[in-house]
């Protein structure tokens, strides 16, 4: 069965209209939910006493504080990461630790208790920003080089669309935004990138042997040829993020839901947004037939 991908190219457009004008206006008016790394906050590494006295426990223990809890290797060893209001100041910052530690009592003993003030929260934000703003450059310089006309202005808008409404889905959904977010933004582009220049392999392809054939007809071959890669890697990618999801524990829950709408998102752009500029774009070129 041929799927008529281009046939709603225009429904398309609205779909991704859509999407930018809601993640611009909720990070205009809600902007991100930041996590300890960049707002600030505590750092503790602990190692409980006794095999009996889990993650699980410990996190029902500090409930009251919201806690981050992540295993750190195979040592057995715990970062609790716990969130402190903006202008927190020494003292309330101190006391939270002493109430940390109340409660912890002697069944863990302390590796490192590490305060992360604002300022440092600043400096992580600015970096992160850096290396996305870094990797975004990157990879419009590939797509500038690898590709000519229509097929570069077709990644780069979709590029930046992806860019955008990552960003936007951190805001809307109040993910906590942190290191790991900024690592779920570039593996999400990252693919879609990948999953656009496959398609446009092949496109390519299918251009120097099928000349004659339609543009619009041409695109809807070629993404259905492509179909079945497209639909076992983002199924495959989906699988595993669902299994980090159940089991991977709070600590990996966000990540798992962010790569999933990542992988759907970059999917969505990759076969439409990318491929609707470069039909639109080429209907101006006589040199390659279209579906006038």
């Amino acid at each position: 069965m041929k799927l008529r991908f281009m046939k709603y190219r225009k429904l398309s457009y609205w779909i991704a209209g859509a999407f930018i004008l809601l993640s611009v206006l909720s990070l205009m008016l809600r902007g991100l939910n930041y996590g300890i790394d960049f707002a600030g906050g505590i750092s503790m590494e602990v190692t409980p006493v006794e095999q009996s006295y889990t993650i699980d426990k410990m996190r029902a223990d500090l409930e009251q504080f919201n806690p981050e809890l992540q295993s750190v290797g195979d040592s057995g060893a715990i970062l609790i990461r716990v969130g402190l209001h903006k202008g927190a100041t020494d003292a309330e910052q101190n006391a939270r630790v002493t109430e940390i530690k109340d409660i912890l009592g002697n069944k863990v003993e302390y590796s490192q208790v590490q305060i992360v003030g604002p300022k440092i929260g600043g400096e992580l934000v600015r970096g992160g920003i850096l290396a996305i703003l870094f990797s975004f450059i990157l990879m419009s310089v590939y797509v500038w080089v690898r590709y000519r006309g229509g097929y570069a202005i077709g990644s780069f808008i979709s590029l930046c669309l992806d860019f955008v409404i990552m960003f936007g889905f951190f805001s809307i959904t109040g993910l906590e935004f942190n290191q790991t977010a900024i690592a779920v933004i570039l593996m999400g582009v990252g693919y879609s990138i990948n999953d656009k220049v496959v398609n446009y392999d092949r496109i390519e392809e299918n251009i120097r042997k099928y000349h004659k054939m339609p543009m619009d007809d041409l695109i809807d071959l070629s993404v259905n040829e492509m179909m079945r890669r497209t639909i076992m890697t983002g199924l495959s990618t989906i699988l595993a993020m669902v299994a980090l999801f159940l089991f991977g524990g709070p600590a990996l829950r966000d990540f798992s839901i962010a790569m999933t709408f990542a992988v759907v998102m970059g999917t969505f752009t990759s076969i439409y947004i990318s491929n609707v500029i470069l039909y639109h774009f080429n209907l101006r070129d006589d040199s390659i037939p279209n579906g006038k």
